[in-house]
Order: structure tokens, then C-alpha cells, then sequence
């Protein structure tokens, strides 16, 4: 939407900030209720639910349907859009919810919900978690993706959101931790804990995280993660995971290994550290998840072939 002219009424300006969605009680502050049936009547306006207008005649959007699931939720109260739709709306991609998430707090009571929206609700809801002038309100990123891990159908699905959203950088780690703090009682606390500890120390992909939960299982030493290098001709590189000790290196290839030109910089890079003696074993990351056993091998015969006594 444009923005208003700076001497354009209340309305317009509620509509701006809302994009184009309102509920009744708004609606009648500016309006008769003549006025807003009349736009509901000549098809001007639109009912996305009860209680919960359009001011246009369509199509919706997915913002305006996030609006509407906020304003639907909360009976004269606040609620905010959470969990993987706040996180969507910070800019997560690869993970995605079909249904809109909203939190509310305390023990208010909730409309019936709009399909498609889950309403949650909770009893700790901290001033720092709250992103109120966001369109729509929503909670901040650190407590989204708390929120979407104690929500998620698995611990995987779990896994994969906390790596997502810290490969995406949206969060760190001291913000999570300070929400876990807030809240000693959470659902899969142990989970997020294991996963700050890893991603602290360098993980930031699902398949790397999977790939050092291997290594502990396995018995064998855990490899530091994304150690900066740089080489001799003086370009600078993180390395994956690295047995520093026995100058052993795995890299984790994801989708976009197989472009052409990313293929010859993983080439040259390995070229590089096999220069220093250096052994570089690579995983595709499906690999990972259906051949564990020959991704473990393979880096237990590297490392016994490196020196290491185990």
C-alpha cells in the first residue's frame, strides 16, 4: 500500500497500518453502521470472519490473513502472530507452517479462531519477547523459534527449525538462551539446549548438527565447526567440521554443491588442504540422514589412518 498523504483521516491511516483489514469495533469508530453495511452490501468490503473485515473486495493476501488471525484471536485483548509465522514474516525460508500461529497471554479467553489459524496460549510472556510494532504484532524472533520447536510434530521437524533459523541468521545464540531462561519448564528445553551448545561451536546446518550427533554416538571425537582458514592466496574459507588434530576435514555438500562454479571453488579448496596433507572426506547431506553407518566408517578408517588411537 502507498503511503497515506500526511492529511489523510484516522481511517485511512488505520487501514495503511493494518493492512486493509479491521474489525467491526474499528470500523464503527470512524464509520455509522450504515455505512459499513452499505460497503459490506455493495461488495466494497469483505467479511474474512467474524467480527474481522477487508476494505477491499479481494483477493487476500497472506499478510492480510495474518492480520485477520491476530485480530480474530483476541477478544478486545492482543494476541500475536508466533511461532513459524512470525518467523516466516521475519524472512525464514525452507521451513513453513500451513497453518498461522498466534500466542496469546495470560488466561484471556479467545474467539473461534478463523480455519487455518492455531491459537496458543501462554502464562510467561515477557516484555522483550514482544515485537509491538510489528504489522502485524508478533513475537520476537529468539521466542518464535522457542515457540516452534515446542510445537513442531517431532524432535526432527524440531531439529530442523532451530537450524534453519540459525543458518538464516536471524537469531543468536544469546538471545535463545535468555528466553530459556525465562522459562525452565519448556517443552524440549533439552533439545533447544543441546543445539545452542553445537551451533556455539559452529553447526549451522541441519546436516552438520546430524553429522556431530553421529561422531558422539559413534565414539568417536567431536569435530570442531566452521573453523575460519585462510589460504595461502590469502582467500578466507570455514571449514565444516574439522578433526584438528588428525588433520582429517568433512565437508557437508547441500543442493547447491552441484552448480558448476561451486563445484570447482569445493574443488580448489580441497586441492588446497590436501597441499598442507590434510584429508577431506565429503557427505552429500541425504547421505547423512540414509547411510550413517558409511558416513561413520568412512571417518573412523580417516582417522585411524591420521593417528588416531581409538
Amino acid at each position: 500500500m502507498d503511503l497515506p498523504p500526511d492529511d489523510a483521516d484516522d481511517l485511512t491511516w488505520l487501514l495503511f497500518r493494518q493492512d486493509n483489514v479491521l474489525t467491526r469495533r474499528q470500523a464503527i469508530a470512524h464509520l455509522s453502521a450504515d455505512a459499513v453495511r452499505h460497503r459490506l452490501r455493495t461488495g466494497r468490503w469483505l467479511t474474512l470472519h467474524r467480527g474481522v473485515l477487508l476494505a477491499q473486495p479481494g483477493p487476500v493476501t497472506l499478510g492480510q490473513r495474518q492480520w485477520a488471525a491476530v485480530l480474530s484471536a483476541a477478544a478486545r485483548g492482543q494476541a500475536y502472530l508466533a511461532g513459524l509465522s512470525a518467523l516466516g514474516a521475519a524472512g525464514l525460508r525452507t521451513v513453513r507452517s500451513s497453518a498461522i500461529h498466534v500466542l496469546l497471554p495470560g488466561e484471556r479467553r479467545d474467539r473461534k479462531a478463523p480455519p487455518g489459524v492455531r491459537v496458543h496460549r501462554t502464562r510467561h510472556l515477557h516484555a522483550d519477547d514482544l515485537r509491538t510494532n510489528g504489522a502485524p504484532p508478533a513475537t520476537m524472533p529468539a521466542r518464535s523459534v522457542v515457540d516452534a520447536v515446542c510445537w513442531a510434530e517431532s524432535a526432527d521437524q524440531a531439529r530442523l527449525i532451530l537450524a534453519a533459523t540459525f543458518q538464516q541468521r536471524l537469531v543468536d545464540v544469546a538471545d535463545v538462551a535468555r528466553v530459556l531462561e525465562r522459562l525452565p519448564k519448556l517443552r524440549r528445553r533439552p533439545l533447544i539446549l543441546r543445539t545452542l551448545a553445537d551451533v556455539g561451536a559452529g553447526s549451522h546446518s541441519l546436516a552438520e548438527l546430524d553429522l556431530v550427533r553421529l561422531c558422539r554416538q559413534a565414539g568417536l571425537p567431536t569435530p570442531s565447526r566452521q573453523v575460519p582458514r585462510v589460504d595461502s592466496d590469502g582467500t578466507h574459507r570455514y571449514l565444516d567440521l574439522l578433526f584438528e588434530e588428525w588433520g582429517v576435514h568433512v565437508e557437508v555438500d547441500g543442493a547447491h554443491h552441484v552448480d558448476a562454479r561451486q563445484w570447482w571453488l569445493d574443488l580448489r579448496r580441497q586441492n588446497a588442504l590436501a597441499a598442507y596433507g590434510m584429508r577431506t572426506l565429503r557427505f552429500p547431506a541425504f547421505m547423512i540422514r540414509e547411510q550413517p553407518d558409511v558416513v561413520v566408517a568412512q571417518i573412523r578408517t580417516a582417522l585411524r589412518a591420521a593417528g588416531w588411537p581409538g
